[in-house]
């Protein structure tokens, strides 16, 4: 499942982010790239904002199922989980906003789920000083980085997990930034492996600059 429901805002896009054209593509076609070259990967499910369903069928390839998402992540995943045809026992939910993802990563990730883990993910250790600072940007202290990761997707497990978490949440309620974080919640059990620095989230117009400059040198 790849979650492309998001606004784009703070890459300032006049059009939903996974969409924006990414090296002469709208960025959501590498993420299904990838997922189409994946040896694990059986079906692919897209879940769009419900304002441009129309127009990312004409964007999205053939095989490809669309769907309309919600206004929250957990309502856009629940709407693709309803997708997914019912022999689907497994789903990595990958977020479009990482147009970079490879099929080796999604390939070692989905090998990776299984016992005695409720979900898989990958990460990368936090190599940065991290800050916790005030609304005024004024640093209060220094945080420990030690065990300290940053998650990426595709975030995988099984299908009766992710509805079960999913159903548990109330649409008011305080939104999850990813799967993972209902999955804990609910007091399963995570597990992380290595992934790939260049599996960058495009948030800002400079992400999107290092995401073309990578696709340009073709880097693997």
């Amino acid at each position: 499942m790849i979650v492309a429901a998001g606004a784009g805002l703070r890459l300032g896009a006049s059009q939903p982010k996974a969409f924006v054209e990414l090296a002469g593509q709208a960025m959501v076609l590498h993420a299904i790239s990838a997922f189409q070259r994946s040896a694990s990967v059986d079906d692919i499910v897209v879940v769009v904002p419900p304002d441009h369903q129309e127009t990312a069928t004409q964007v999205l390839p053939p095989g490809v199922t669309c769907v309309p998402g919600g206004l929250q992540r957990q309502e856009s995943v629940s709407a693709g989980l309803s997708a997914c045809p019912s022999s689907v026992r497994v789903v990595a939910v990958h977020d479009a906003a990482r147009p970079l993802v490879t099929p080796d990563l999604i390939d070692r990730t989905i090998a990776a789920m299984g016992p005695p883990w409720d979900a898989v993910a990958p990460g990368v250790p936090i190599v940065d000083t991290l800050k916790q600072v005030d609304p005024r940007s004024v640093v209060l202290r220094t945080i420990d980085r030690t065990g300290v990761w940053a998650v990426q997707t595709p975030q995988v497990a099984t299908r009766a997990t992710l509805e079960r978490v999913h159903a548990r949440v109330a649409p008011s309620a305080d939104a999850a930034t990813d799967d993972l974080s209902l999955i804990e919640r609910a007091g399963g059990r995570v597990h992380l492996i290595h992934g790939d620095w260049r599996n960058l989230k495009v948030t800002s117009a400079g992400d999107l600059a290092i995401a073309e400059q990578l696709l340009s040198l073709d880097v693997s």
